[in-house]
């Protein structure tokens, strides 16, 4: 390894959206979106970086209108559990061990989570792709992502993005909007800015888990990110 990539973090949680995985279209999933994502999460690993990684299922489904709120939210954790595995099989093919845990029991196809099973995959080597969100109605796969990254002790959330951090207004719609390199917890809330949803975003901040919001989709951020380079917003107390 080259003293220039000593990496900032040795344990990290990346949080990716659905829609992420859907490519251009943000539905379905593609194969040269996944393949990305694969060897973004591998340049990492590389580093000696502990990877977890918890998906989002929006590209596969997002509610349907007459569906009863619980049922339409394990619909939706069913959702990650195939895109989670539509990653393992891209990081597998990239040659990097790779495991998927489920909150919802899945003997066949995932693991059941347990964190003390994850992090001794960690210590092995292993990329971890937790899916199935929290297991429980009402809760987004944000709050999951805060909730993993606090019992497997990450040392920081990425969120990964289509933007490059955090901004005080809309910068698609403003084009004089500012970006923030860094915010506290309070100016987030104060501010109304959506980092993530409340509840995701209160077990960080009561936590001090920091979270960090880039750009997943310019070559090499990832990497970037973990190395310590200003990239993105840097969201902590």
């Amino acid at each position: 390894m080259k003293k220039t990539e000593q990496p900032k973090y040795g344990r990290i949680l990346l949080k990716l959206s659905g829609e992420a995985l859907g490519g251009q279209a943000r539905v379905g999933i593609s194969p040269e979106a996944v393949q990305d994502m694969a060897g973004q999460i591998r340049e990492v690993r590389e580093l000696g970086v502990q990877v977890v990684v918890v998906v989002g299922g929006g590209n596969i489904f997002r509610g349907l209108s007459g569906i009863e709120r619980a049922t339409g939210d394990y619909m939706g954790m069913l959702a990650t559990v195939i895109n989670a595995l539509a990653l393992q099989d891209a990081l597998e093919k990239l040659g990097v061990a790779t495991r998927v845990q489920s909150a919802i029991t899945m003997a066949q196809v995932a693991e059941t989570f347990i964190r003390r099973r994850a992090v001794r995959h960690l210590e092995k080597g292993r990329v971890v792709i937790f899916g199935g969100g929290t297991g429980n109605p009402y809760f987004s796969t944000d709050t999951a992502a805060a909730l993993r990254a606090n019992e497997i002790g990450a040392e920081v959330i990425l969120k990964a993005t289509k933007v490059d951090g955090i901004y005080d207004r809309d910068p698609l719609k403003n084009p004089g909007a500012r970006r923030y390199s860094q915010i506290t917890y309070a100016e987030a809330l104060q501010k109304q800015l959506k980092v993530m949803d409340s509840t995701a975003f209160s077990l960080c901040m009561d936590n001090r888990m920091p979270i960090i919001v880039f750009d997943f989709f310019r070559a090499h951020n990832l990497k970037r990110v973990v190395l310590g380079e200003l990239v993105g917003t840097v969201v902590k107390g």
